[in-house]
């Protein structure tokens, strides 16, 4: 690894140390904001305990504390499944999703912003491939985007609940799905 690498490494490792820093004067864990953050930008499909897991490269018992803990203070709810009566969805309840209008996080886009200007386009080209990476490396999943997904479907805006498919799983999707993550993402 060259210094320059090095460098960079230790530059990252330290934001998110100051991020984490920032998290805790909310009252939560780095883990819960993770879990929040995920919730509002995941899927209706991948709203499960396991999708957390896989998202968060954590063990199941660490999120079903998260998901408890989460509950206790009334951010989510858990629901059981449509598709698999063994199975669970979370979500956010309305304290959930106005806690995350005040997510420390935003703080840091903010400085993004005011550091680099212009060239965000550019730094997220580049950290997503150097995620892709680290997530290729470390044999966990991509949780990308719907729409850039192989199995998605445009079929061109037939209503406001079916202007896309999932041929994956054989399901109609809106806009608004299109333009979440999803655990079965493949590139």
């Amino acid at each position: 690894m060259t210094n320059d690498a090095l460098a960079v490494a230790n530059l990252l490792e330290r934001i998110g140390r100051l991020i984490r820093t920032e998290e805790q004067v909310g009252g939560l864990y780095p883990v819960q904001w993770t879990t929040l953050r995920y919730l509002a930008r995941a899927n209706r499909f991948s709203r499960t305990p396991m999708s957390i897991t896989h998202y968060l490269g954590s063990t199941r018992g660490t999120v079903s504390q998260t998901i408890i803990a989460l509950e206790r203070k009334a951010l989510v709810i858990r629901t059981p499944s449509e598709q698999d009566k063994r199975s669970v969805n979370v979500s956010l309840t309305p304290e959930g999703q106005q806690l995350l209008e005040n997510d420390p996080i935003q703080k840091l886009a903010d400085e993004i912003k005011i550091a680099i200007g212009s060239q965000t386009n550019a730094m997220q080209d580049m950290l997503e491939k150097l995620l892709g990476q680290l997530i290729v490396a470390n044999q966990g999943r991509a949780f990308g985007l719907c729409k850039t997904c192989r199995h998605f479907v445009n079929q061109g805006g037939q209503s406001v609940d079916k202007q896309h498919h999932c041929s994956l799983l054989s399901v109609d999707l809106s806009d608004g799905d299109s333009k979440k993550i999803c655990t079965e993402h493949t590139a």
